[in-house]
């Protein structure tokens, strides 16, 4: 297909983490939206919480892995991303995980080394317990806190000072879930209750540090539920979240922090062309910093928590009913269609 603009097609792909996203929202369910919004694209750039699946994953030179800040900061045309293909990656070990869990851990790590050919650098454990809390929102939303910041941060300065690390997997002992807020979560009706409060984390690294970063919960094992929804089944499957961040952090675009250094290959917001979202998910830094100058696509049947509609915020948003839908109307828009020329009422008045 002929492109008929000057870069790669770009697609931006959000689902905000924590608010019960009907895809989105469980580990690793929308992997097969990503890819097929890649079909339709050169490339897509994303965040962890749409490529992250547990044990599962999805690796593609078309697929960009950039954390949350990360992804707000590039909107804003303040960071560049740099395609990577080939970071080291250090691990921070929260002081608070039992033995056990880090030997869990660690094995994650050597098999990925092993059967992946990661390159994890180094390990270095925090000097104190981090301290995560996890809370809801009246709205049903997640977030969080951390109690020892400077712990976290110390970790992964020596990792990136020491062992020349130049991404950064977290893994930070979560508080062993409520009883019924995790039974609905499995039963495919619940919030992820930990998801917030893992924002938190890997926000807090990549400010501070400028480097790609993303974080996996330390959680105590739980018994199998014969009821367990296919969506919640990726988080079921081992000891360990793991894999799949070290997997995404293998590859993923590292920050540009000045155009004045920058390289042909880098991309730049004014790159994007489509950004595509749950149609009540529109108020975030992202979206709001793209919305004059890309296709915001917004996503009607992927309900959340949230209720920022486009049209409140003043943002004009082609209004699909599906991801399905969404994906034509990216090969309209790429190939300079309008979309309002694909539907049986095309036909109104001159404005």
């Amino acid at each position: 297909m002929p492109l008929l603009q000057s870069h790669p097609y770009t697609t931006l792909a959000i689902v905000p983490t924590g608010i019960a996203a009907a895809v989105g929202g469980y580990a690793g369910d929308a992997i097969p939206v990503v890819r097929a919004l890649a079909e339709a694209s050169d490339r897509v750039i994303t965040h962890p919480n749409l490529l992250n699946g547990a044990q599962l994953y999805w690796n593609a030179p078309d697929l960009f892995y950039v954390e949350g800040y990360g992804l707000d900061r590039f909107a804003a045309g303040e960071w560049g991303l740099r395609p990577s293909w080939r970071n080291r990656i250090g691990a921070v070990f929260d002081a608070a995980i039992e033995p056990e869990l880090v030997l869990r851990h660690r094995q994650a790590i050597d098999a990925a080394r092993a059967t992946l050919g990661l390159d994890v650098c180094a390990v270095a454990t925090t000097d104190a317990p981090l301290g995560v809390t996890v809370r809801t929102t009246a709205s049903g939303a997640s977030w969080g806190t951390i109690a020892r910041p400077g712990a976290l941060l110390r970790a992964a300065e020596r990792l990136r000072d020491g062992a020349g690390a130049d991404a950064i997997a977290i893994v930070a002992r979560f508080p062993d879930e409520d009883t019924d807020a995790l039974a609905d979560y499995r039963h495919g009706k619940g919030v992820d209750a930990i998801a917030g409060a893992e924002a938190v984390i890997s926000h807090l690294v990549v400010r501070e540090l400028g480097l790609p970063a993303a974080h996996a919960p330390a959680l105590a094992a739980i018994d199998p539920d014969p009821k367990l929804a296919p969506r919640a089944a990726a988080e079921e499957l081992g000891h360990t979240f793991l894999p799949c961040v070290l997997v995404g952090l293998g590859r993923a675009p590292q920050f540009v922090h000045s155009r004045h250094a920058g390289r042909p290959s880098d991309i730049w917001a004014e790159a994007v062309d489509s950004v595509v979202l749950p149609a009540s998910a529109c108020g975030g830094s992202a979206v709001l910093s793209l919305s004059a100058s890309a296709q915001i696509i917004a996503v009607e049947d992927n309900v959340t928590t949230m209720d920022a509609r486009p049209e409140a915020l003043g943002i004009n948003a082609l209004r699909v009913r599906s991801y399905l839908e969404a994906i034509g109307a990216i090969v309209a828009h790429r190939a300079g269609i309008a979309a309002s020329a694909l539907r049986a009422d095309r036909d109104p008045p001159c404005p």
